[in-house]
């Protein structure tokens, strides 16, 4: 479902971002092939630096779907960007996506907190947002970041995703799944 970026996809995942529901929710908007693979090889490198993580999300037959990026890595957070291409919309894969990114995120790469500023305007995202139990909307109570995330030509609502919480969400799905830990058998 997720690997690791490479430009081989580039050209495939280029032209599923350009499409008008997806392009102006993209962080790097890019009007070509060339310039795409240009921000690739600096987000590949970046990840090298161990200033984000970046992924491509694949569909069931290993096909370039979209990407799931954690950016502005600071003190064992960072900030949460996803996009996924208009034909696979609706069908589940962001959800999936998410989930495997989590994991990764929160029991292999030492991140505590992923922050996700959603555009007020981006109904899409807020609805896939509120979908997530182990999501809080955290506008109200982190008022700098808040301020920060806004001061551009955009508004955004903040939402925080705690490796506990997430935890504890994936605990308890566990339990009403009867699944048992390795260590607790």
């Amino acid at each position: 479902m997720l690997i690791k970026r490479d430009l081989s996809d580039c050209e495939a995942l280029f032209n599923l971002m350009v499409h008008p529901d997806v392009f102006p929710f993209v962080r790097h908007r890019t009007t070509n092939v060339e310039q795409y693979l240009f921000v690739t090889k600096q987000m590949i490198e970046a990840e090298e630096q161990g200033e984000l993580i970046s992924r491509t999300i694949l569909d069931e037959w290993g096909t370039p779907i979209g990407t799931i990026n954690l950016f502005d890595i600071q003190n064992e957070a960072g900030f949460l960007g996803t996009w996924i291409g208009k034909p696979f919309h609706g069908k589940g894969y962001n959800e999936k996506a998410k989930t495997a990114f989590f994991d990764e995120l929160f029991f292999s790469c030492n991140i505590e907190r992923v922050f996700m500023k959603v555009r007020n305007t981006n109904e899409r995202s807020r609805k896939a947002v509120m979908k997530l139990p182990y999501a809080q909307e955290v506008t109200h109570t982190h008022p700098i970041l808040v301020s920060q995330i806004n001061k551009g030509e955009y508004k955004y609502d903040l939402f925080e995703i705690s490796k506990d919480m997430y935890s504890l969400h994936t605990m308890r799905t566990m339990a009403e799944e009867g699944i048992v830990l390795a260590n607790e058998a």
